[in-house]
């Protein structure tokens, strides 16, 4: 097992090129960007449905009025992925554009959105109380038209740099104001990107009979249906785990591909359920529940069993800081602490247990009458409440967490027992050594007793250990300690992960550390992609571990905005999240 570890560590630069791709990147960063409208959305829904299930009957003015705010913001989620696609793909190419020359991003959205609609969307007219209307064919404004939400940003972003590139602009005097020069320049790429989607829906209506979009769910659905067998499950469940593993964070790279379909779906399975029907598609967005039981890993009982059945110090004290973080799906502290990554002792039970639960629940789904997924949930949310509540409310999906929470615990235990003898092992060697070490510096010193001057200084020594042993607050501010006292006086610091749940760990130690040491020092905390309007309010960025394979990219960004970027390591950061005036002295340490 080990020769395979250190294959993969091998490769493990190839798996992050692969996780920098800038069109995943602005494919994540963009549907990222969405996440309120998925979320809101469903809020409202929630609201005009689940009442229904315990019998109490809603005014029908308010489940129409609820309906309406879904229908206006889940409705349109294609178009505003278009416009979020294309402004973080414009981000992306910027930093490949030569010097003086820049993409705007307002305009690149708003191009893109309308290209998205030359794509998808069908015009007709109707007749409505004997007068002739244009209408909207709105099935494609949603999640059914991500995919072309996604050729439409990348064609329009593609062609404002290859204008803007080769000067190919309306050229104002200097005397006109930036902002209404800048309006100018943009017209031409404007026209050119919204024209060549013009001519792609033409081309395809009239030789295919349908919009751009509907082509691509037709080309695509041997792809939607291999998806949804075990096979396709199992490998995009394990494939999410194998990046995990490898210390990349595997959800970038592999559900950008799969969103579309897994939104799609449960779209479909709420229409069934609102029918009357039995949602049956079992890849949607909330299968991560299941897949992702606790975190990538399906690692929600792991903290359980560290501390009910481990033997290690080591694995005890992961279990205890890790099991809430872990039960909200933040299972980082445990990743990095036990740690999990990279660990040869778990590998299989980190992909099999994901790929266990993903098969049973399709099993129940299209067996045992439980229903597919079909309202959203945020991803925080307790996956046994989740399940729960995205099921409708079956009492069912009790019975397959139970049985699911069983399985991970059997795949799980031999591994964990296996690698605690190991520690354990190491922990009792390490305690002999200290135990020896101790006995020989006793036997030493009563055979020698020491000088004078030599006891002054080991009693000089002892006092500056204990003070070093002290908390930081407790102990006097040095000449040096005021000084960088004052270097950090006043700092704001921005940390980013992948959905701002382990970067809340780190900022939170921050401001507890700042408190301690009553320093004036303000941290928040954010999700990789949704940083770029704010960063430059910041005086240095963290990016923890699951985000640092893009490290590079936001080195050029934070060196023109004069920024400090500091990307702590796995074990590091945790240790960081846990010691809120390290965390404050790390901060002085990596201020120069």
């Amino acid at each position: 097992m080990d020769a395979i570890v250190k294959m993969l560590e091998k490769h493990q630069p190839f798996f992050e090129k692969i996780s920098r791709n800038i069109y995943l990147q602005a494919i994540k960063d963009g549907f990222l960007g969405c996440m309120p409208i998925v979320l809101t959305s469903s809020i409202f829904l929630l609201i005009a449905t689940l009442p229904g299930v315990v019998g109490i009957t809603l005014p029908q003015p308010l489940i129409d009025w609820c309906n309406k705010l879904y229908n206006f913001t889940m409705g349109v989620m294609g178009i505003m992925v278009a416009g979020t696609t294309a402004k973080n793909f414009t981000a992306s190419m910027n930093r490949r554009m030569p010097a003086g020359k820049v993409l705007n991003d307002g305009s690149t959205m708003v191009a893109a959105q309308c290209s998205m609609l030359l794509l998808a969307v069908t015009q007709f007219t109707t007749k409505f109380d004997g007068s002739e209307l244009s209408v909207f064919d709105c099935t494609s404004m949603g999640t059914r038209g991500l995919f072309s939400a996604y050729i439409a940003a990348f064609i329009t972003v593609w062609v404002y740099k290859f204008c803007v590139s080769r000067d190919l602009t309306i050229k104002l005097p200097k005397e006109v104001p930036g902002a209404i020069a800048q309006n100018f320049r943009d017209i031409i790429p404007f026209g050119g990107a919204v024209i060549i989607c013009g001519i792609i829906d033409v081309v395809v209506r009239n030789l295919m009979g349908v919009p751009f979009s509907e082509l691509l769910i037709k080309l695509l659905s041997p792809l939607f249906t291999a998806a949804e067998t075990y096979p396709g499950l199992i490998l995009i469940q394990a494939a999410t785990a194998f990046f995990w593993f490898i210390g990349v964070h595997g959800p970038s790279i592999v559900q950008p591909g799969i969103d579309p379909i897994r939104l799609a779906n449960q779209a479909e399975n709420l229409q069934v359920l609102l029918a009357g029907g039995h949602p049956a598609h079992s890849l949607t967005f909330n299968m991560s529940l299941v897949g992702e039981f606790g975190g990538t890993g399906a690692t929600f009982i792991v903290p359980l069993l560290l501390i009910l059945f481990m033997k290690s110090k080591q694995l005890k004290a992961v279990g205890k800081a890790s099991i809430v973080p872990v039960a909200f799906a933040v299972n980082e502290p445990l990743l990095f602490g036990a740690p999990m990554i990279l660990n040869p002792y778990m590998l299989i039970p980190f992909v099999a247990a994901g790929c266990v639960n993903v098969s049973v629940a399709k099993f129940f789904i299209d067996n045992v009458g439980m229903n597919g997924f079909s309202f959203v949930v945020p991803w925080a949310t307790p996956a046994p409440i989740g399940i729960f509540i995205t099921t409708n409310f079956q009492l069912i999906a009790l019975v397959f967490v139970a049985i699911i929470i069983l399985l991970d615990a059997i795949i799980y235990l031999p591994f964990l027992k296996a690698y605690d003898k190991l520690l354990c092992d190491q922990e009792a060697e390490r305690a002999a050594e200290l135990g020896l070490e101790s006995d020989g510096a006793a036997t030493i010193a009563a055979s020698n007793p020491a000088p004078a001057v030599e006891q002054a200084t080991a009693s000089v020594e002892t006092t500056v250990a204990a003070a070093d042993s002290k908390p930081v607050a407790d102990q006097p501010e040095s000449a040096a300690d005021a000084s960088a006292k004052k270097d950090v006086d006043g700092l704001k610091v921005l940390v980013l992960c992948a959905g701002a749940g382990t970067s809340a760990m780190l900022a939170n130690a921050i401001k507890e550390g700042a408190a301690q040491t009553g320093e004036n020092i303000a941290s928040s905390a954010g999700a990789y992609g949704q940083h770029t309007a704010i960063m430059d309010q910041y005086d240095v960025i963290v990016l923890a571990p699951q985000v640092r394979s893009y490290y590079n990219d936001m080195k050029a960004d934070t060196d023109r905005l004069g920024i400090k970027l500091l990307a702590p390591r796995g074990k590091e950061y945790i240790d960081l999240t846990r010691d809120p005036a390290g965390a404050i002295k790390w901060l002085r340490e990596n201020l120069d």
